[in-house]
């Protein structure tokens, strides 16, 4: 069985989805520090200072125990408080349109760099080959022969 599972993770497209997945955790920072840092503090600053992370809903009552801030979405999530979070879900797809479009633009590129090697590959299978000088040598001995004998 060991040997198997060795097999198995020594398959080309299995390494290949483990670093693909790694990359991607990777890239997922970048794209949240994007959005998180960047766009949104831009888009909040257009619509007039809005902090769409902190905007929330209670759905649920307060622990007498709560000392913090009734504003501080983090803080009533810590604490247990049932909150429905539309400005973290705004951040997230934000994130996805993000991610989606630069993932469109790298299939398109592929797509593209694709078609265009398809196209030059099938331009060179229509251009005649030349014949090699060994072969041109023995087509002119050959009619030269012909021609003696006949």
């Amino acid at each position: 069985m060991l040997k198997e599972f060795r097999a198995f993770i020594a398959r080309g497209n299995v390494l290949d989805l483990a670093v693909a997945v790694i990359i991607g955790a990777a890239f997922s920072k970048i794209v949240t520090s994007l959005t998180d840092d960047v766009l949104m503090p831009v888009i909040g600053k257009v619509f007039g200072g809005l902090d769409f992370s902190s905007y929330f809903l209670r759905m649920g009552p307060v622990p007498a125990t709560y000392t913090g801030s009734l504003t501080d979405y983090a803080a009533l999530k810590k604490a247990g408080v049932p909150l429905l979070g539309y400005g973290a879900f705004v951040t997230q797809a934000v994130n996805f349109v993000i991610v989606a479009f630069i993932i469109f633009l790298l299939v398109r590129t592929v797509n593209r760099a694709t078609a265009l090697f398809e196209h030059e590959k099938a331009k060179a299978a229509e251009e005649p080959k030349a014949e090699p000088a060994d072969v041109a040598l023995l087509r002119e001995i050959r009619d030269e022969l012909r021609a003696r004998r006949g």
